[in-house]
């Protein structure tokens, strides 16, 4: 089986950069073969990376409410939910808007993966009309030619998926350390620790 580019004997630094270089081709494939899908896959992207944020701060609110519940209870022995359970409500509609987004990802994906095995396929078509009758009696191009039409769709969006992934745990990330930097600034420290690959 032949290895990736960005899966050889290299170090960290060089196999990130091997894949920036590799996907920003893929990503002007996909932009040429759909603008649409391209922004809409970039938009969910962006709301995956901040809903889990978002759910965890709306979970803080909904602990801090119940807390306050309580000890206004014990007080004076009657509290109001009412707040808590619009926080409820709020933590309900984001987690049904996270699963949404997982979801509308899965179709824009689909969606790419045939318009691009289509573009691809047809890239190909127009540069082998460009070629020799001798070019086709080489097995090794044509070994390349097949495989290149056989992964058309799967290799580019691979990329692709592969960089959006990386660009939607950026934004959790980020997302997460605004919420902690307010409990301790010793908190980024140990999330960036924590988000580094072993």
């Amino acid at each position: 089986m032949q290895s990736r580019p960005w899966e050889s004997s290299q170090t960290l630094p060089q196999r990130l950069l091997g894949v920036f270089r590799y996907s920003r081709r893929a990503l002007q494939l996909v932009w040429s073969t759909s603008p649409k899908l391209a922004i809409a896959m970039g938009a969910l992207t962006v709301m995956a990376g901040v809903l889990p944020a978002a759910a965890a701060y709306v979970g803080q609110l909904i602990v801090d409410g119940v807390v306050a519940a309580m000890a206004e209870h014990s007080r004076s022995g009657a509290a109001d939910t009412g707040l808590v359970l619009r926080y409820l409500l709020l933590e309900a509609l984001i987690v049904a808007a996270l699963a949404g987004t997982q979801r509308g990802l899965s179709v824009v994906q689909s969606l790419l993966r045939a318009q691009l095995g289509q573009r691809v396929n047809v890239l190909i078509l127009e540069k082998a009309l460009q070629l020799n009758l001798t070019d086709f009696e080489d097995s090794e191009f044509y070994d390349k030619l097949t495989r290149a039409r056989r992964e058309a769709s799967s290799r580019p969006l691979s990329l692709v998926k592969r960089t959006f992934e990386l660009a939607r745990n950026l934004i959790s990330l980020l997302s997460f350390a605004v919420l902690l930097v307010q409990f301790s600034i010793w908190a980024l420290p140990i999330l960036l620790l924590g988000a580094l690959p072993v």
